[in-house]
């Protein structure tokens, strides 16, 4: 059975009036979706050497991208723009700061500005994780550690206040006290202080920087255990703006009654649900057998048609699935292209050489399709109100004597038509 995604939509009445707030009698209204109130979202981390710079080399020498990256880069610019409207954007601590004091800002300003200017919201991912912590940090004691911590977190969200506007301020608590794959002074210190408050430092510190950030906690075990940390940090007065749930699926999709199980196991919270970390492969499954993921190593791991096909059909189950419940917020793509994928694996909607899969044409066509308000000329009714039935987000009405922005909110109740006030 299809999930309903009736909830997503609102059917509405647009009283049309000019500047003055007097009545306007178009002939016909435009009315076109702007953007979505849903975050649909993939990773930007691609871009940043073309929209941010390439990086500066251990001698000083700024690298440049070659005119077929560039090319290419651009290429897989259009087709990102062309599906997403939220992008995250990699703050991983060993690559942001490899050498202390001199942190990647310059270059990741660059890159979320160029996607703010387009419209697209951003996200930083993360501030606080244990993988991918600078080795500079080994040599100091705890609390040095934490203070480190704090000044990192208190920096990075202050110079992007107004352009990330949302965080995953600390990824994989469930974890990281047990995390044994590489020696890290952030596991050291949470043996010391403990999950709840290396929650509550991420949190409280990124708040204090920024106070108009959404912070989120991000983890991909989502056993018991992740919900009795989130009970626990809740019950200490720690504020959570939303619960982030990895979903990678290089083993096989989880299906809809168990991802539809998860969500409503995590939704008990009353907090909004964020799908953080989604792939779907279009290859070979890895086996079953496999528990942690990074473990999986092959030579090569190529994308099949058979697989893209399987992709495909997966995809719009796993985006269904999770807009039919009314918790989720956002769902995140990790992966636009297989260059580059996590693990070497098949996970793009783009082969490497940029060319589409079926699975990209499936998302396109349900997000800037099915679930959205192209431009449609609609002429008033008896009453003089514009009809419009639309996905939740923000629209714009034009007509001859000017045009206004209007918004669809899910789940308000209409009792009067919405006034559109005009503008030139």
């Amino acid at each position: 059975m299809t999930p309903d995604l009736s909830p997503r939509f609102r059917d509405v009445s647009l009283r049309i009036l000019d500047a003055d707030g007097a009545p306007v009698a178009p002939a016909s209204v435009v009315v076109e979706q702007t953007r979505h109130a849903f975050g649909f979202g993939n990773i930007g981390f691609d871009f940043v050497d073309l929209l941010g710079g390439a990086p500066t080399a251990p001698d000083g020498d700024r690298d440049t991208l070659t005119a077929a990256d560039a090319a290419l880069a651009e290429h897989l610019l259009e087709a990102w723009l062309a599906v997403f409207d939220t992008v995250t954007l990699p703050f991983y601590w060993r690559f942001f700061e490899p050498t202390p004091g001199r942190p990647d800002t310059a270059r990741l300003k660059a890159t979320a500005r160029w996607f703010a200017d387009r419209g697209v919201r951003v996200k930083g991912h993360p501030l606080v994780w244990h993988t991918l912590a600078p080795a500079w940090l080994l040599d100091r004691t705890d609390a040095e550690v934490e203070a480190a911590i704090r000044a990192r977190v208190r920096r990075d969200a202050s110079d992007f206040s107004g352009l990330v506007d949302q965080w995953d301020a600390i990824n994989e608590v469930v974890i990281l006290p047990d995390f044994t794959a590489e020696d890290n002074a952030v596991t050291r210190l949470a043996r010391s202080r403990g999950r709840v408050e290396m929650v509550r430092m991420a949190f409280e510190t990124a708040r204090e920087a920024d106070p108009r950030a959404r912070l989120v906690l991000n983890d991909f075990d989502l056993s018991p255990r992740y919900e009795h940390l989130i009970e626990e940090c809740l019950a200490t007065g720690i504020r959570i703006d939303a619960i982030g749930l990895q979903t990678h699926m290089h083993q096989g999709f989880r299906g809809e009654e168990q991802l539809a199980s998860i969500l409503e196991r995590f939704a008990r919270f009353g907090l909004p649900l964020q799908l953080t970390e989604t792939t779907l492969v279009s290859g070979d499954l890895m086996p079953p057998e496999i528990v942690d993921l990074n473990d999986y190593v092959v030579p090569a791991w190529p994308s099949t048609p058979e697989g893209e096909a399987r992709q495909a059909d997966e995809l719009e189950r796993h985006y269904r699935t999770a807009l039919a419940h009314p918790a989720v917020e956002s769902l995140t793509m990790w992966g636009l292209t297989d260059a580059g994928a996590w693990l070497g694996a098949p996970v793009g909607l783009l082969r490497a050489d940029g060319s589409a899969k079926p699975s990209y044409a499936v998302l396109r066509d349900l997000i800037r399709g099915e679930w959205w308000h192209a431009p449609r000329a609609i002429a008033p009714d008896a009453d003089g109100l514009v009809r419009v039935r639309g996905f939740a987000g923000a629209y714009r009405a034009t007509t001859a004597e000017g045009s206004a922005a209007f918004e669809i909110v899910r789940d308000a109740e209409e009792k009067t038509p919405l006034e559109v006030h005009l503008t030139r």
